[in-house]
């Protein structure tokens, strides 16, 4: 009986989330993302192609899976899509798909998995010219993890606030969760709904008092609370998770540090930060307590090469939370998208 209650109530849950984000549209807050192509497709992902003049270097966005993608074409004004489009980037993206029956458990190789199936693809269309990876959060995680797989890959890999070093202190969230007790069973599928009401009340120092402290402070600038309110629409619109890549992303990276420590294996292959060899940057906000600059400066000290940078950027308003200000504040994207994009363009 329980297991079943417990369906109703997660169902309950994700529809309740759903009515407020249909309620947002009504006011003029819906999705309105630039056109685009899908130009490959696995289990649990789809390669999005936004058509454009591409004159420089490929471009993959990589998403976290938990939401939908396009928290990276927001609105016009704060679109990571459009500013890539508009240097002339040959752009696409990955949109990660909810997971269904006939998937399987699928966990980080599965993901890291499609991701080289994704640069491949992309790969194709312009032979010799690798794209370049830019992860947000999880995304980035796992298109490190990816391009040390496969180190021919990508060009280059930029880390948007996407934790790689888990050690003890390296972010306020990380030794959170690892103080929970409790496993995921790893055949099941876990809501997007029930991840974010769980970091909710897991850390509402995180995830709660600076959403609504952003509020308050977007009140007195319009545009500001047009992109919050924006963002919290986009928050409302999750993807259900596989079990196995929540177990595997807790116990094999926030608890054991695997990745960092040389001893994460994929598909029989053991990799750590000696095969991440290409250029990598990271960007990072100091008011960021899931992926501040102590998630990735052990790992680069751990690299064989040394092409590897870290840029910091300031808290905004107007971005709910600032493990969101790289994609949605207007700064960044004035200041900060540009010195990224450069950083492409010194290594095309």
């Amino acid at each position: 009986m329980f297991p079943g209650l417990l369906a109703v109530q997660r169902a309950a849950m994700d529809g309740l989330r759903g009515a407020h984000a249909r309620a947002l549209d009504l006011f003029g807050f819906g999705v309105h993302e630039c056109a685009y192509e899908v130009i490959a497709s696995g289990p649990h992902w789809r390669l999005r192609h936004y058509p454009g003049p591409a004159t420089g270097a490929s471009v993959l966005l990589v998403p976290a899976p938990i939401k939908r993608p396009y928290i990276w074409d927001l609105a016009p004004g704060v679109s990571t899509v459009r500013f890539c489009l508009d240097r002339g980037f040959s752009v696409h993206l990955m949109e990660w798909q909810p997971p269904a029956e006939s998937d399987g458990p699928a966990g980080i190789e599965d993901y890291a998995d499609a991701l080289v199936s994704a640069c491949d693809a992309i790969a194709a269309e312009r032979p010799g010219l690798p794209p370049f990876v830019l992860g947000h959060s999880l995304g980035g995680t796992l298109a490190a993890i990816a391009c040390a797989w496969r180190p021919s890959l990508a060009r280059g890999l930029v880390l948007l606030g996407a934790p790689i070093s888990f050690e003890p202190g390296s972010s306020r969230f990380r030794d959170l969760v690892v103080s929970q007790d409790g496993d995921i069973p790893e055949d099941d599928t876990v809501p997007g709904s029930l991840l974010s009401q769980s970091c909710a009340f897991l850390a509402p120092e995180t995830f709660v008092w600076p959403r609504l402290m952003d509020a308050a402070f977007s009140l007195a600038d319009p545009a500001a609370l047009e992109t919050h309110i924006r963002v919290l629409r986009w928050a409302l619109d999750e993807v259900p998770l596989p079990g196995r890549l929540v177990h595997q992303m807790v116990e094999w990276l926030y608890r054991e540090d695997r990745f960092r420590n040389g001893t994460l294996t994929i598909a029989g292959r053991t990799l750590g930060p000696g095969d991440l060899r290409i250029p990598v940057l990271a960007v990072v906000n100091p008011s960021d307590e899931i992926g501040p600059r102590e998630s990735a400066q052990p790992f680069f000290e751990r690299m064989a090469t040394s092409d590897t940078r870290i840029i910091e950027h300031p808290a905004e308003i107007g971005i709910v939370l600032q493990h969101l200000a790289i994609l949605t504040g207007r700064q960044a994207h004035a200041e900060t998208w540009p010195e990224i994009a450069a950083w492409i363009e010194a290594r095309v």
